[in-house]
């Protein structure tokens, strides 16, 4: 227990983990999103396009947050513009200006020292400041806020641009809006993972959750505890192993998602014989289980929930029984 508890004793440790919860809710909340639209590319367009901004920034002696800010709605608003005003499609548009905007930074950071370039690429956790904590503290306020407010639109967008355009919720609007919000996670948790790591915590613990969840908000606080955990396992592994913290944290992120996508077949075959469900005496396993190798198997139920677990179920086993996989019998009732 002490190798937990040791690593947050000092004050700048616990300043981090707290930056780190915060930059992980904003991420995994705008990321959400970006998740379930397939917009990841653009994602990692913004969290790179913010890099000629911030290096301006610091070579002038200007507000980093500034000039990220400026850079990244830059970055959303030529998007925007060279997908109008041309017939090359989304991901052209996009690829153009990551490349542009990529290339430009590095331009610029050539004139920087290496341990600028090093800070902004890769953030500066352990350096993190109340002014950062409280920027991100806002930066959460503003997301939540906005994501509840333009919940329908941002719903409908998702899942039927048409649909949502007859009902006159304005999709190119609510589109610009969320472009609006990633530049604002990126910007806010640059300085806690770098620009190079956010876009892991935008994609990586909503993609976890979305294995798991059905529903939109499950999705979201499912990815917020995914990237609890990478935040928190990440900060252990780089005090103790002297690793990066921020890539640390992205990077636990990431094999997060490839645990749980191994793990999904376990789950998928637990539910279809039922052992999830009944053990010898009858009672479920997921109050009294049985042997160590079914509690590993219910282990990702457990985690997200017995009726996250379940639809997720309901949606899966009808293809393994038209496969093959799993005889119709064995298929237990919800």
């Amino acid at each position: 227990m002490s190798w937990l508890t040791e690593a947050f004793e000092p004050n700048f440790m616990r300043t981090a983990l707290l930056g780190a919860l915060l930059a992980v809710v904003v991420c995994s909340l705008v990321g959400t999103w970006v998740v379930l639209r397939g917009l990841a590319f653009i994602g990692d367009a913004l969290a790179h396009g913010v890099i000629p901004g911030v290096a301006l920034a610091q070579i002038w002696g200007l507000s980093v947050i500034g000039g990220a800010l400026v850079s990244a709605l830059v970055m959303a608003g030529g998007i925007t513009l060279v997908n109008r005003r041309s017939r090359v499609g989304d991901d052209t548009a996009i690829g153009l200006l990551f490349v542009g905007m990529l290339a430009l930074g590095v331009v610029i950071i050539s004139a920087a020292s290496a341990r600028d370039l090093t800070t902004l690429l890769f953030g500066s956790i352990l350096g993190v400041t109340a002014d950062d904590v409280r920027l991100l503290v806002v930066a959460t306020v503003i997301v939540v806020v906005t994501l509840v407010a333009f919940h329908r639109a941002l719903l409908a967008l998702t899942f039927n641009r048409d649909k949502a355009a007859s009902l006159g919720m304005r999709p190119g609007l609510t589109h610009a809006l969320l472009m609006v919000l990633v530049a604002l996670a990126v910007v806010a948790s640059f300085q806690a993972v770098g620009t190079l790591m956010v876009f892991g915590l935008i994609v990586a613990p909503p993609a976890t959750a979305s294995l798991f969840a059905r529903r939109v908000p499950t999705v979201m606080v499912g990815g917020v505890l995914a990237g609890w955990v990478a935040a928190v396992g990440g900060l252990l592994i780089s005090y103790h192993f002297n690793t990066a913290a921020g890539a640390s944290i992205a990077g636990l992120s990431v094999v997060l998602f490839f645990i749980a996508l191994a793990w999904l077949p376990l789950v998928v075959w637990a539910f279809a014989t039922g052992r999830v469900f009944e053990s010898d005496t009858g009672e479920p396993l997921l109050r009294h289980y049985g042997t160590h190798a079914r509690y590993l198997i219910a282990l990702p139920a457990l985690i997200f929930g017995e009726r996250v677990a379940q639809s997720v179920m309901k949606r899966l086993l009808p293809r393994f029984v038209t496969s093959g996989c799993v005889p119709e019998e064995k298929v237990p009732a919800f």
